[in-house]
């Protein structure tokens, strides 16, 4: 690993660790994916600082300290299917990748799908990671399993938890991540199925991107 990233990444976790992570497989999962591969070339001397970084077309690759949060309350095990909406270039995805995941990750840019496509396969995960193009508010109920997905993350905010994706989660024990509200004021919101029904709970203020319904090239 090239010496300059490999002492931002030690500096990043620091960080990662004052902002309140704790879970040390998250943590890890973090410093082994080289997040300076999913940034554009004019960005990449600010690839491990904190913070969201553009990545064209109206879209961010999300800072770390909200890819570590979102990751721990999915509370990733080996071999969990994980649905994500939202690719962007595909950091997240790659994290969880990295905690053992099966991932299945939508993204409605096509430019954006190409590009995490050509960076996933390069850094060896395609095995692990499917990528398609599509609307993601539509979820993929094909590949959701018997029982659902594990977990489903959603990289944008919606005025609400959308019950299309509810459906597409585990019976009994799945999470799904995602933030809530309006582009003012969003709520970072872990959604735990239990049986039938849903716990709520709130894990603090963010700020995403839109959720866009319907299909954009």
């Amino acid at each position: 690993m090239d010496g300059y990233y490999y002492k931002q990444k030690l500096n990043l976790e620091d960080d990662l660790v004052a902002s309140g992570v704790r879970d040390r497989r998250v943590l890890d999962a973090i410093r082994r994916v080289p997040r300076h591969e999913f940034v554009p070339e004019e960005s990449k001397g600010l690839s491990y600082s904190n913070i969201a970084l553009e990545i064209g077309h109206g879209q961010t690759i999300s800072q770390p300290a909200i890819v570590a949060l979102m990751t721990e309350l999915l509370e990733v095990r080996e071999g969990d299917r994980i649905l994500e909406i939202g690719t962007g270039f595909g950091y997240q995805a790659a994290v969880l990748a990295e905690l053992g995941a099966r991932v299945f990750t939508v993204e409605r840019i096509r430019p954006l799908a190409e590009r995490a496509k050509a960076t996933l396969t390069k850094l060896g995960y395609k095995d692990r990671v499917r990528i398609f193009y599509g609307d993601g508010s539509r979820g993929l109920k094909k590949f959701a399993g018997r029982e659902g997905y594990d977990g489903i993350v959603i990289a944008a905010a919606y005025h609400k938890i959308p019950s299309r994706l509810l459906g597409q989660l585990k019976k009994e024990g799945g999470r799904l991540v995602m933030p809530v509200g309006g582009p003012n004021m969003q709520e970072l919101m872990l959604v735990r199925r239990v049986g039938d029904k849903f716990e709520l709970s709130e894990w603090g203020a963010c700020t995403f991107v839109p959720f866009i319904v319907g299909r954009e090239g």
